[in-house]
């Protein structure tokens, strides 16, 4: 594991519990993002019901998801994370791992839910993600991402800040969305929906892409 990758798992490590408290219940509070979550559940579920959660954190869609007739799992970075996840959100299976490297089969999902956790993968780690997540999602199945909209450039959170006063700091990417798009194409999906928050809404706003496995493989 590279220093990058070991920086991000060890804060999230240290993040678990805040995101525990401070995360919770958050999602009945933002109904743009419960719209993109509900209609790649009713898209999804014509192509069956197995769907993973990459980058679950403490597992908080979960519960949202199988209410909606999915088979959620959760995998996370984070063994921390998922410890959290194991004991707020019971009742479904965690593993700990990378997203570019993951724990499934060929094809072995109808979905994918990739919520804020693509905003971590530096330049270089892009292409391999994406191809890796198309590896595991069935032709005609779909993925859908929350990220941040921004220049591609590494950002840290700097002095003052939450994470910097827990006595750690990691690197995030904010892509904008011609380049989230055009990854996913490359990757072999092709792009269903998308849309994102006002500016005045978030700083950076936030984007939604929906986006289904093409018939072919390309990866």
């Amino acid at each position: 594991m590279d220093g990058r990758t070991e920086e991000l798992r060890h804060a999230h490590d240290v993040l678990a519990e805040w995101y525990a408290q401070n995360l919770a219940g958050v999602l009945e509070r933002m109904p743009v993002e419960r719209a993109m979550l509900d209609l790649f559940a009713e898209m999804t579920l014509a192509v069956g019901p197995e769907v993973a959660d990459v980058g679950c954190g403490t597992g908080r869609l979960l519960p949202y998801l199988a209410a909606r007739g999915l088979s959620p799992r959760g995998i996370d970075l984070s063994p921390g994370m998922v410890e959290v996840a194991r004991r707020e959100n019971p009742g479904f299976v965690y593993e700990v791992a990378d997203l570019r490297e993951l724990p499934l089969e060929d094809a072995s999902l109808a979905g994918v839910v990739c919520w804020f956790s693509l905003i971590y993968l530096p330049p270089g780690a892009r292409a391999p993600a994406f191809a890796e997540l198309a590896r595991v999602v069935k032709p005609g199945g779909y993925l859908v991402a929350a990220f941040k909209h921004g220049d591609g450039n590494a950002h840290r959170n700097g002095p003052g800040s939450r994470v910097s006063a827990l006595g750690i700091d990691f690197d995030r990417y904010w892509l904008p969305a011609r380049e989230m798009a055009d990854r996913f194409v490359a990757a072999g999906f092709a792009l269903v929906f998308q849309g994102s928050t006002p500016p005045e809404e978030e700083e950076p706003p936030y984007g939604y892409m929906l986006v289904r496995k093409t018939d072919a493989d390309t990866t």
